[in-house]
C-alpha cells in the first residue's frame, strides 16, 4: 500500500501538476501475515510524493540452558538487523500458554449439538501489528481427502476427535481445513469451542459434505495422460493446496502449527521437487510449522497386495519384485512426509495407529514465545530475500529460535512466469471468487456422438478494463485464462489453460474503451451435472475475474416425448476463422476444419454467441441450434420458427422453415439456422422463443430467453 504525503508550496512558487494517471487496482490483502504493508495516506496538495512501509513480524523462542522459556523480556532486550542494517522494534508481545487440561467431554455432549453445514469460510485475517489470539496456541487440522481412502479418513477423523475431546487445553484454538475436489476449504475458523469442533468432525465422518467422501486417487484424464503421468500432477495439486492453505494462515501474526493428515505423498520428477520447495517456502514465510501424519498408520503389507486391488500377477509375484515395489512406494511416501515436516521445522508422525498422538506432538512443541514486529527500512518491493538476525542484549546467554529471513513482496509487473502461473492456480483453488475484472460467460451443449457432448465457451471482457502496453511498436493486450470442469461428485473432468496476445491497430486501440474482448473455447463431457470455474487475468496488472456456474446436460438419447434439441445460440456476428480468438486447446487447425469439434464453426466462419444478449436494431440476428432424431431410419421433416414476444403480445415471427437433411447420419443431426434483420422491431426487452415441430412424430420442443434491443 502507498503512503502519500502532500506538501503545500509557498513563496509564490508554482509547480506543474503531473499528468493524471489511471487509478491502480484495489490492493489485495497480503498472502502471508509475516510481512505486511502498512497504509498511510493524505490526499491534498499541489504535489504528491509516495512511499511504502512494510511491517515484518517474527516469532522468537528464547530458552535457557535447561530448555526452559525465559519470560518477561522487552524490546530493550532484543536487537534486530535486516541485511546487517539495524531495525527499530515497533512492538513486542509475549505469548504464554495455560497447559491445564480441561475435563474430558462425555460422549453424550456431541449428540446434543446441531451439525453445521459446510459453507465457504475463510481464516479471519489480523490487522497489521494486531495480535488477536493473545496467549493462544494455533493448531490447524488439515485433511487431504484426495490422498486418503475411506478407512484412512475415518482413522484421521477419529484421532482429531479424540484430541479435541480429551487432550485439548484452554490455550488451544483449532481450525479445520479440508482439501477435496480441487479446492481448499475452511470448515471451521480458529475457535476454542470444543462442541462446535466435534460437530464439524462428526459431520465429516458421516459424509454430509458433498466432497467428504472421495476416491483416494483422482485418475481422471484431465490432461489426457495415463494414470501414472496424471498422478504426478495430482501430487503437484496436493502440494499446491498446502501452499494455498499456508497463505490463508499467513494472515495471522502468531505462530501456527498445521497437522497434515494424508495417506500418500509420493514425488515423481523434477516438477514435484520445484513444487515441494515452493510449498516449503510458503510455509516458512507464513510462520507455519507442518506436522505430517500418515493416516495409514502401521501397515502390514501382503506380498501380493491386499483386497483393495487386484493381484499384479506375472513373474514379479514369485520373484519378490511386487513386494519390493510396494515397500519402495511406502518408503517414498513417508520420506516425502518426513522432508515436509523437517524443512518447515516440524516432525512427521509415521507408523502410529493413534493419530491423536501426532497432534499432541505438535501441541508439546509449542511453548511460550515472543512476537516481534518492525517496519523494514528497505521498502523496495523487489521480491528479494532479506536476511534477519536477532540477538539478545545485556550479555544474556540463551538459545534463540526464529525465522532467518523472508522474501520481500513483489509487484505483479516483476513476477516471473512461474509466479504468474502460481497466482492463477491459487485463485482457482480459493473457495471465494475474485471479481477485480468484469467477465461474462455463456455455455451450451451440442451432441457429438452417442455419449459425448461439446460445450462451447464464450467470454466477453470490457475493453475499458484492460491495460494496453506498447510492445515492439504495436498495441497489445494480454489475457490469461485458466479453467476447470468437475462432475457433480467433485471429480475433475477437464481443465484448460490459455493465453491470448491481441494485437490492436491504432484505430482499434482507440476504440477499446468502447468495445469488449471476445474469447471462445470449448470442451467435451458426458451427460449430467457439471460445475465450471474459469478465471481470466489481465496480464499487465494482475487483475483477475472469476466465472463459476453449473450446467446440466440432458441425455438426449433418452428423449422420446419431445424433439431432442441442443442449446440455442443467439448471435449478431460471424467472424472468419483467421480473425477469431478461440480454442483453448491451442489446436486451431483441427478445431477450425472439423465441424464435429465445434458446431459453431461452419464454412470457414465462426458464429460468435452474444454473451449479454443485447442487440442493436441495425444488426442481423443469427439463431442456431441442432435437432436430433437418433434411431430414425430416415430423417423426418421438421418445422421451426422464431417468435419475439413483448409482454403477452407477439411482436415478430419468422416464416416457418422446413428442414429434412441431416449432417450426421448416425445421430440424424439436423442443423437449424435462422437469419433475420432487427430493424423492424422497436427498442426494448423481448422474450425470444424458438419452436421446433415434428408433425410426423407429433412432438415439439420449445426454448425461451430474454433479449434486449437498443438503437
Amino acid at each position: 500500500m502507498k503512503k502519500t504525503v502532500a506538501l503545500l508550496l509557498a513563496f509564490g512558487m508554482i509547480l506543474p501538476l503531473p499528468a493524471q494517471q489511471p487509478a491502480p487496482p484495489a490492493p489485495r490483502p497480503p498472502a502471508a501475515g509475516q510481512q505486511q504493508q502498512a497504509p498511510l495516506t493524505a490526499t491534498e496538495g499541489a504535489a504528491t510524493f509516495s512511499s511504502s512501509t512494510q511491517l515484518v513480524v517474527e516469532t522468537v523462542t528464547v530458552k535457557d540452558k535447561s530448555g526452559h522459556t525465559i519470560d518477561n523480556l522487552t524490546a530493550k532486550d532484543f536487537t534486530i538487523t535486516e541485511d546487517n542494517v539495524p531495525q527499530t522494534i515497533a512492538f513486542v508481545d509475549h505469548e504464554k500458554f495455560d497447559e491445564t487440561p480441561p475435563p474430558p467431554l462425555p460422549p453424550a455432549t456431541q449428540a446434543a449439538v446441531p451439525r453445521p453445514k459446510f459453507n465457504n469460510m475463510q481464516i479471519t485475517p489480523e490487522k497489521p501489528g494486531d495480535v488477536h489470539y493473545r496467549d493462544k496456541r494455533l493448531i490447524a487440522l488439515y485433511f487431504d481427502l484426495s490422498a486418503m481412502p475411506i478407512q484412512d479418513q475415518i482413522r484421521a477423523l477419529a484421532g482429531a476427535e479424540k484430541f479435541v475431546r480429551t487432550q485439548m487445553t484452554p490455550s488451544d484454538i483449532i481450525a479445520i481445513m479440508m482439501y477435496s475436489g480441487g479446492a481448499v476449504k475452511v470448515l471451521e475458523d480458529f475457535t476454542s469451542d470444543r462442541d462446535r469442533l466435534l460437530s464439524t468432525i462428526q459431520t465429516m465422518v458421516v459424509g454430509e459434505d458433498e466432497n467428504a467422501v472421495t476416491d483416494a486417487t483422482d485418475t481422471s484424464a484431465a490432461f489426457g495422460q495415463d494414470d501414472s503421468e496424471f498422478n504426478i500432477f495430482t501430487t503437484d495439486r496436493q502440494l499446491g493446496a498446502l501452499q494455498t492453505a499456508a497463505k490463508m494462515l499467513g494472515t495471522l501474526n502468531e505462530k501456527k502449527s498445521m497437522i497434515y493428515f494424508a495417506s500418500q505423498m509420493k514425488l515423481n520428477g523434477i516438477s514435484n521437487q520445484a513444487q515441494l520447495h515452493s510449498m516449503t517456502n510458503a510455509m516458512v514465510r507464513a510462520g507455519v510449522v507442518l506436522y505430517p501424519a500418515d493416516a495409514k498408520g502401521l501397515v502390514a503389507m501382503a506380498p501380493m497386495g491386499d483386497a483393495t486391488r487386484a493381484s499384479a500377477g506375472g513373474q514379479a509375484m514369485y520373484s519378490g519384485a511386487t513386494s519390493m515395489a510396494m515397500t519402495t512406494n511406502l518408503q517414498k511416501s513417508q520420506d516425502t512426509m518426513y522432508t515436509m515436516g523437517a524443512d518447515t521445522g516440524g516432525k512427521a508422525f509415521l507408523d502410529f495407529n493413534d493419530l491423536s498422538l501426532g497432534i499432541v506432538e505438535a501441541q508439546k512443541a509449542f511453548s511460550s514465545y515472543y512476537i516481534l514486529g518492525y517496519y523494514a527500512t528497505n521498502d523496495h518491493l523487489d521480491g528479494k530475500f532479506r536476511r534477519i538476525k536477532i540477538t539478545l542484549n545485556g550479555g544474556l546467554q540463551a538459545s534463540i529460535d526464529y525465522r532467518q529471513g523472508y522474501y520481500a513482496g513483489k509487484q505483479f509487473g516483476k513476477f516471473t512466469a512461474a509466479e504468474k502461473d502460481r497466482q492463477l492456480e491459487d485463485a482457482l483453488m480459493l473457495g471465494d471468487p475474485i471479481t477485480e475484472l468484469t467477465i461474462a460467460f455463456e455455455t451450451g451443449y451440442f451432441q457429438l456422438n452417442n455419449a459425448e457432448y461439446f460445450v462451447p465457451l464464450s467470454a466477453k471482457i470490457p475493453g475499458s478494463e484492460l491495460v494496453l502496453a506498447k510492445k515492439g511498436g504495436a498495441e497489445h493486450t494480454l489475457i490469461d485464462f485458466i479453467g476447470e470442469v468437475k462432475d457433480e461428485f467433485g471429480t475433475t473432468e477437464s481443465n484448460f489453460r490459455d493465453k491470448i496476445d491481441i494485437k490492436l491497430s491504432e484505430a482499434t486501440a482507440q476504440e477499446l474503451a468502447k468495445r469488449p474482448i471476445d474469447y471462445h473455447g470449448g470442451f467435451t463431457v458426458l451427460p449430467g451435472k457439471h460445475r465450471i470455474k474459469i478465471l481470466a487475468r489481465d496480464a499487465e496488472t494482475g487483475r483477475i475475474g472469476t466465472y463459476e456456474t453449473t450446467i446440466s446436460i440432458p441425455n438426449l438419447n433418452k428423449e422420446d416425448k419431445r424433439v431432442a434439441i441442443s442449446s440455442v445460440v443467439l448471435s449478431s456476428q460471424r467472424t472468419p476463422l483467421t480473425e477469431a480468438l478461440f480454442n483453448s486447446t491451442k489446436d486451431k487447425e483441427k478445431a477450425t476444419n472439423n465441424a464435429n469439434a465445434n458446431p459453431l464453426v461452419q464454412e470457414g466462419q465462426m458464429l460468435i454467441p452474444s454473451v449479454t444478449r443485447v442487440f442493436r436494431r441495425t444488426q442481423d440476428m443469427y439463431v442456431y441450434l441442432q435437432a436430433y432424431e437418433k434411431g430414425a431410419e430416415k430423417v423426418r421433416p421438421l418445422m421451426a420458427f422464431v417468435t419475439f414476444y413483448r409482454g403477452q403480445s407477439k411482436a415478430f415471427e419468422t416464416k416457418p422453415m422446413m428442414v429434412n437433411e441431416a449432417v450426421n447420419p448416425r445421430l440424424q443431426t439436423i442443423p437449424l439456422m435462422f437469419t433475420f434483420p432487427l430493424e423492424k422491431l422497436d427498442p426494448g426487452e423481448y422474450n425470444c422463443q424458438v419452436t421446433v415441430l415434428d408433425p410426423e412424430g407429433q412432438k415439439a420442443a420449445f426454448w425461451q430467453a430474454p433479449v434486449m434491443l437498443i438503437q
